[in-house]
């Protein structure tokens, strides 16, 4: 069982680029997102452990890149393998959380808000890795368990 305490990181991992958004201290919206440009998979869990310590997380969930047919391709292999990274690095829960859509709802948003080009590169993870937390928040609010993928 996930405990109550502190705040819900999400991140949305990308081989140059990874998405991080916090949770408000009840669990109850997205807060902060930015993006770490980083290639280096332990830096990367290094710094997002750091962050994760500095505002007070207690869970991570990683989205966890399904394809549309609920199949599992390198893709999510590489976010599994990032996850246990993190968990290693951070000493925290890690979650692995179903992501489809998320970065075509990325991309969506920031069309309607009018962000092209190098605007839409240095948003799109920070977006999506919002999308996958609040996709984590409503389950959970919803009262169902909030279910990670399998």
């Amino acid at each position: 069982m996930v405990g109550v305490d502190g705040r819900v990181m999400a991140v949305d991992y990308g081989e140059a680029r990874t998405g991080v958004a916090v949770s408000d201290q009840t669990r109850s919206i997205a807060g902060d997102a930015w993006t770490i440009v980083e290639r280096d998979r332990d830096a990367l869990a290094r710094e997002i452990a750091a962050e994760a310590a500095r505002r007070g997380v207690s869970l991570i969930i990683v989205g966890f890149p399904r394809n549309m047919d609920g199949s599992l391709g390198e893709r999510a292999k590489r976010s599994s393998e990032f996850a246990d990274t993190i968990r290693a690095a951070a000493g925290l829960e890690v979650v692995l959380w179903d992501e489809r859509l998320t970065t075509v709802g990325a991309h969506r948003i920031l069309t309607t808000v009018g962000r092209y080009g190098k605007k839409r590169k240095n948003t799109v993870d920070a977006v999506a890795a919002s999308l996958i937390l609040e996709g984590y928040l409503n389950r959970r609010g919803a009262g169902d368990g909030a279910r990670p993928a399998p």
